[in-house]
């Protein structure tokens, strides 16, 4: 089982409580997402569900049966209660675990690797929600001069926070919104982000996570920003392209993302980034025994009925992909 979860619904700058905690919607904001996520209004008919994809679950021959019933509901929430689409969802969480070893095995935050990435990349959730329920995740680096981090561990911890999320996302959000700060990014970073290695990630994020991805937003553009996005486009679903947003101000980011919920880097009073960040580093460490733990839960290709998922059917590579060149 995930550690414990501490919940919290108010969000103060001024009250230390919200500290890694992810402030979850009440009142008529709750409300409002319940109604977008077409949750059941008894929680009755929630917890039939739950036994439905349970049912379900243990007549996969293939699929672990550990899923609590928390993961469930952000699941169902993810999928807004399509049970259908809430099963093709478990069966590639479970096989991504198994297709992509490399993001799922050895997920301990004090591991040099994983530590040097958290060091140089911040990439926390936000405590607060926009006015809309989303949740706000920033991504940047801390300097351009630093030698390229480990592609990999990168990714492996991106996918971490999403496994804490699914237990943590308590009662649900509307969405994600990413903020993405582009201030340090140099060609000499991007070089080591193959097709293929880029692929596997936007699956594993699109295909086996309940996430509803609401809007991108990309900040302090320089020109290399236009040829990174035409690369990881043809990666992306079409509505998520739509989505993306490049600013040429932050005053333009104020528009989609309150000011007062950003880090203080950013006129915020959510805190600084490198507090955010270590904040979420400890609580990914609380979960080091439960990650360990999950490196056996994943799909058995032996025992799926029917033919395995092969690597060439979930990544095979189109020839329109091409590595990043940067000049």
């Amino acid at each position: 089982m995930p550690p414990t979860v501490h919940k919290e619904t108010n969000f103060s700058t001024t009250d230390l409580k919200w500290k890694m905690t992810l402030v979850q919607p009440s009142g008529e904001l709750s409300a409002k997402i319940k109604e977008e996520l077409r949750e059941p209004a008894n929680p009755a008919d929630i917890e039939r569900d739950i036994g439905i994809i349970r049912e379900w679950l243990g007549k996969q021959p293939h699929l672990p049966k550990d899923m609590d019933d928390a993961r469930l509901r952000t699941f169902l929430r993810g999928c807004k209660f399509s049970l259908e689409r809430v099963k093709q969802k478990l069966d590639m969480y479970y096989t991504m675990r198994n297709a992509v070893p490399e993001f799922f095995t050895d997920r301990d935050v004090s591991r040099a690797e994983m530590a040097e990435v958290l060091n140089v990349i911040q990439m926390p959730p936000l405590p607060g929600l926009t006015p809309n329920g989303c949740r706000v995740v920033m991504l940047r680096g801390t300097d351009k001069d630093i030698a390229t981090p480990n592609v990999v561990e990168s990714m492996k911890a991106t996918l971490m926070i999403g496994d804490i999320r699914l237990a943590e996302e308590s009662v649900g959000v509307a969405g994600d919104v990413y903020v993405l700060d582009a201030s340090v990014a140099t060609p000499t970073h991007f070089a080591k982000f193959t097709p293929a290695l880029v692929k596997k990630f936007l699956i594993c994020v699109q295909e086996a996570y309940p996430v509803k991805l609401k809007e991108v937003h990309v900040i302090n553009v320089s020109p290399i920003v236009d040829t990174i996005v035409n690369f990881v486009k043809p990666f992306l679903k079409e509505k998520i392209r739509e989505r993306i947003h490049i600013h040429s101000n932050i005053e333009d980011l104020y528009k989609y993302v309150p000011k007062a919920m950003l880090p203080s880097e950013y006129g915020g009073d959510a805190g600084s980034c490198k507090e955010l960040n270590d904040q979420w580093r400890a609580k990914m460490g609380e979960y080091t025994a439960w990650f360990k733990e999950q490196e056996a839960s994943k799909a058995n290709e032996s025992l799926r009925p029917g033919a395995p998922k092969t690597a060439d059917e979930l990544f095979g590579m189109d020839g329109t992909f091409r590595q990043l060149t940067i000049d």
